[in-house]
């Protein structure tokens, strides 16, 4: 097994570690304090190929593969946390699910302008109380003539309220249980939907994160992903490339708290010389580093697993469990390393603590991850 990376994938991880440096890292303060979707940033990331770094370039995106997807959102993330998972989000949930499962016509009019930063996508599974139950959608849609007739709440949307298109999972049969699920596209704009109210969190506050609410939307038929009753199946296959995508988010998370742990510490005086002289503090950072470079080999096998066309479920949970619980412990000791001053707003250390917490939650919980990887072994023993 070859762990050097490709000259494309060196190439790219350069120019974004410099797009980050540049163009996201100086706001990434200003964008945690005033909750500002930074839709300047994600016009600059589509020049450079960042939304739809593994689509193919006939439909505007740069044709790379998911181990480019994988760096280009660690990279980001390393910036700010909230600009890493809009970009995740762009690629994976949004554009993948209609590259996949859409018709060409779908791909021309949802994807391409997405891909080229001329429009921003979400992704519409979560509800108020649906979460690691998706099945358990009450979100109803009921077919009339052409159009399906949509009513109900979504939850916890990334990008939500800054998003021109969306994929939205609804109930067409709730008899039919999880085959009762149906994947449709709607648009900004169209009678009878709307966003809610934008979500207060703890960390990646610059989201533009809210409910979605369908009162009598009429949504074409045409807008269908795949067969009626199909959206369950699509749905869990597009979550396992987001895996990918959260565990990417969670290195970077990491690697940039780390490295800012570092920094304090050779800059730190106590008891006369550098607190990174400290056996206490050396310790700490050797775990922070052991911790990251697992899981961004995890993240890259999964990426790697993607690209070979096998299915990746089990390395995509993988992956995305240990990078989200590393990355909080990742973070707790880079507050302690920075004692006082890690507590502070005026470090970057305390915004990584909340921005890292979420990883463990969206997506699929800690719990959920668990419960995938058990079904695997379970089914190869």
């Amino acid at each position: 097994m070859n762990f050097e990376l490709t000259q494309e994938q060196k190439l790219l991880q350069r120019s974004v570690r410099e797009f980050a440096e540049a163009e996201v890292k100086p706001f990434a303060k200003e964008l945690d304090e005033t909750g500002r979707f930074p839709s300047d940033i994600l016009r600059k990331a589509a020049e450079i190929g960042l939304i739809g770094v593994a689509l193919p370039e006939r439909y505007g995106g740069a044709g790379m593969d998911h181990i480019c997807y994988s760096i280009a959102i660690e990279e980001i993330s390393q910036a700010c946390a909230s600009t890493g998972v809009i970009l995740s989000v762009q690629n994976s949930l949004y554009i993948d699910s209609i590259y996949r499962f859409g018709s060409e016509e779908q791909k021309s009019k949802y994807v391409t302008p997405v891909a080229r930063g001329e429009k921003i996508g979400f992704y519409a599974l979560t509800e108020p109380q649906a979460g690691s139950n998706a099945a358990a959608l009450t979100t109803r849609a009921v077919r009339r003539g052409d159009h399906y007739i949509v009513n109900g709440t979504k939850a916890w949307i990334t990008a939500g309220g800054a998003a021109d298109f969306g994929v939205v999972y609804v109930n067409t049969r709730p008899e039919d249980g999880e085959k009762g699920i149906t994947a449709l596209i709607v648009e900004k704009g169209m009678p009878g939907f709307a966003p809610g109210k934008e979500e207060k969190k703890l960390g990646i506050h610059a989201t533009a994160c809210t409910e979605l609410i369908f009162n009598e939307c009429a949504i074409p038929v045409e807008n269908r992903l795949g067969e009626e009753g199909a959206g369950y199946r699509i749905a869990l296959a597009t979550l396992d490339g987001g895996r990918v995508g959260i565990a990417s988010q969670a290195v970077g998370i990491a690697q940039g708290a780390c490295d800012a742990a570092l920094a304090y510490a050779r800059e730190r005086q106590a008891f006369g010389q550098p607190i990174a002289q400290f056996q206490a503090i050396q310790f700490m950072l050797a775990d922070m580093a052991l911790e990251i470079d697992a899981a961004r080999l995890l993240a890259r096998q999964a990426a790697w697993k993607q690209d070979s066309g096998a299915r990746f479920s089990r390395e995509a949970a993988m992956a995305k469990l240990f990078a989200s619980e590393m990355a909080t412990r990742v973070a707790h000791k880079a507050i302690q390393i920075h004692g006082g001053n890690g507590y502070s707003s005026e470090y970057p250390v305390e915004r990584a603590y909340r921005d890292a917490r979420i990883t463990e939650i969206y997506e699929g919980t800690s719990e959920i991850q668990r419960l995938v990887i058990a079904s695997w072994l379970l089914r190869d023993s």
